[in-house]
C-alpha cells in the first residue's frame, strides 16, 4: 500500500521516524508540497531530529530548495536548532548555500542571535563576508537586530 504524499509531510511534522521510515521510496523522499517545501524541511523546521535522521539516511538531499530558495539548513538557522543542524552538516549540507536573496544559514542566524549555530556554522566553514542582495554580511544582521554578541563572533 502507497502512503499519500500529504501522510509523508504529516509524519514529518509529527516526528513519527519509525511509520516514516515504513513510507519513504526514492520516489517520495524528496517531493514537495505547493511551496516547495520536502518532508526534511519541514522536519528540520519543526526540530524533529528522528524523522530528519530518517529521511536523511532515505536519501533526503539536505540542499533542496523550497519556492524561496530556503533549504532545511536556513530554517533550522531562523529557529536556532543546533542539533539538527549538526545532523545536515553531517549529512552534506552546503553551508554556503543562499537562498533567492543571497542569504545563507550564517545570515538567519545571525540575525535572531544564535550563537551556537553561528560557532557551528564558523567551523563547518561558513564565509561570514559572504553578503545578500542588499548588500548586507551576517554581523550586519546581527548588529541592527541589537545582537552584538553574535555580531562579535563574525567580526
Amino acid at each position: 500500500m502507497e502512503t499519500p504524499q500529504a501522510d509523508i509531510f504529516d509524519l514529518a511534522r509529527s516526528n513519527k521516524a519509525e511509520e516514516l521510515k515504513a513510507a519513504l521510496t526514492a520516489e517520495n523522499v524528496n517531493i514537495t508540497d505547493n511551496r516547495g517545501s520536502t518532508p526534511l524541511l519541514i522536519a528540520a523546521y519543526h526540530n524533529n531530529a528522528d524523522a530528519v535522521k530518517a529521511l536523511l539516511e532515505a536519501g533526503a538531499d539536505p540542499d533542496r530548495q523550497d519556492a524561496m530558495g530556503n533549504t532545511a539548513l536556513m530554517g533550522i538557522s531562523f529557529k536556532g536548532y543546533t542539533g539538527i543542524g549538526q545532523l545536515l552538516l553531517d549529512h552534506g549540507a552546503k553551508v554556503d548555500l543562499p537562498n533567492g536573496n543571497g542569504s545563507t544559514a550564517l545570515t538567519f542566524a545571525a540575525t535572531f542571535g544564535h550563537q551556537e549555530l553561528i560557532k557551528l556554522l564558523l567551523a563547518r566553514g561558513a564565509n561570514k563576508m559572504l553578503r545578500d542582495r542588499s548588500g548586507k554580511n551576517p554581523a550586519d544582521y546581527a548588529r541592527a537586530q541589537g545582537h552584538h554578541e553574535a555580531a562579535n563572533l563574525l567580526s
